[in-house]
């Protein structure tokens, strides 16, 4: 018997269980796969801790990259965090000052650079491809490494790791009193779901309508290049945030209800970043496709990002790399569900983060407070949360 267990190994469920273990709970992680195929592998593994606008994000955000900096020392592993600039580029057609004033409500306000101080600051961008980019102070980590930093240190504090998948929820009374995986049953005071894409069918089981949605994401892997890349590179004006809203309308609840594999919408955004041992994440496709399971066709998404990046950082194009893909998790307000599932006992959510690396950590630390103790500041706050814990 456990007093909490864990579904999911990804980044919100790594640094959920090593906050529980430090309060010294008793905590089962399961995850289904001992080699990870999740949102955090596949990562870009950027801190957007600039990003704030309430003053409960801001408050996170500045928590979030403070825990960021000091993490590999607290997890004894290095999480090759570094402060990193963004660079978010405007394509040529659009008014660099119209692009500007978006980002004013953030905390950290971006600087406008023209061309040519753009090239000077990153020489690989396409200056016939842009019209100027915003420049802003960022952090990056290496998800991997960052989210074993957490299993391990879990496993130090005397939790446990198992690599099965839970096949059903057990039940008693409106009330979840453990889970069920093709080899065991494991048993639980609570029960938390860090599944991401895979948690709204997950729920559905047992007749719950969570509404977390996912898309299908897909980005090339390269392998270690000599090319260097020298920030992050992004697009200034994001599609993908604007898709995710349009497709968790009212009237889309349908399809998400009873999946299918019908396209939604989806979209492609050129993007670059170089990791510490010079391998580059390129491009994201976004395909939202409602049911969790449906495969894509790597052959044209590669052709695609190829495309795409092209135009922006063509000395990357044609860098050897694999494409993979993975479900990200949202919510329909960009705030993560985090708390008590309305009308049951038992068990709980922590998924749909955007901005997840920078937003998980610290809302790990506050919800393992909020779990243990009964109440935290931070967690009255959040959206997500329905009742007191029980």
């Amino acid at each position: 018997m456990y007093d909490f267990i864990i579904v999911g190994g990804g980044i919100t469920g790594s640094a959920l269980a090593y906050e529980l273990a430090k309060k010294n709970a008793k905590v089962l992680l399961l995850e289904k796969d001992a080699i990870s195929d999740n949102a955090t592998r596949y990562s870009y593994g950027g801190l957007a801790y600039w990003s704030g606008i309430t003053d409960l994000n801001r408050q996170l955000c500045r928590e979030g990259i403070e825990i960021h900096r000091n993490l590999s020392d607290e997890l004894g592993s290095d999480t090759e965090f570094r402060e990193i600039d963004l660079i978010l580029y405007i394509p040529r057609e659009t008014n660099p000052e119209s692009i500007l004033q978006n980002y004013n409500k953030f905390e950290i306000k971006p600087e406008l650079l023209s061309v040519q101080e753009a090239c000077d600051i990153e020489p690989l961008l396409n200056s016939d491809a842009i019209s100027g980019v915003l420049k802003l102070p960022h952090g990056h980590i290496n998800t991997k490494k960052t989210n074993q930093a957490y299993l391990n240190a879990f496993c130090r504090l005397g939790g446990k790791i198992q690599y099965e998948q839970v096949t059903q929820f057990l039940e008693k009374e409106q009330t979840i009193i453990g889970v069920e995986t093709s080899e065991n049953k494991y048993y639980a005071d609570k029960i938390i779901i860090c599944a991401g894409g895979l948690t709204r069918s997950l729920l559905k089981q047992i007749g719950i309508n969570l509404k977390i949605y996912f898309s299908n994401a897909q980005v090339i892997v390269t392998k270690p290049t000599e090319i260097k890349l020298k920030t992050l590179v992004m697009p200034a004006i994001l599609k993908r945030l604007e898709i995710e809203n349009k497709v968790t309308q009212t009237e889309n609840e349908n399809r998400w209800i009873n999946p299918n594999t019908n396209i939604l919408d989806s979209i492609c955004e050129a993007g670059a970043i170089q990791f510490i041992d010079n391998h580059l994440c390129l491009g994201q496709i976004s395909q939202f496709i409602t049911d969790p399971y449906t495969k894509v066709n790597s052959i044209l998404s590669e052709q695609e990002i190829r495309q795409e990046i092209g135009q922006i950082l063509p000395e990357l194009k044609d860098i050897p790399g694999t494409l993979e893909q993975c479900l990200v998790a949202f919510s329909n307000n960009t705030q993560p569900l985090v708390g008590k599932i309305e009308e049951w006992t038992g068990i709980y959510t922590f998924s749909g983060f955007t901005s997840t690396l920078a937003f998980a950590p610290p809302l790990a630390r506050h919800f393992a407070n909020w779990l243990i103790e009964g109440n935290d500041f931070i967690i009255e706050q959040c959206r997500g949360l329905v009742s007191k814990p029980n």
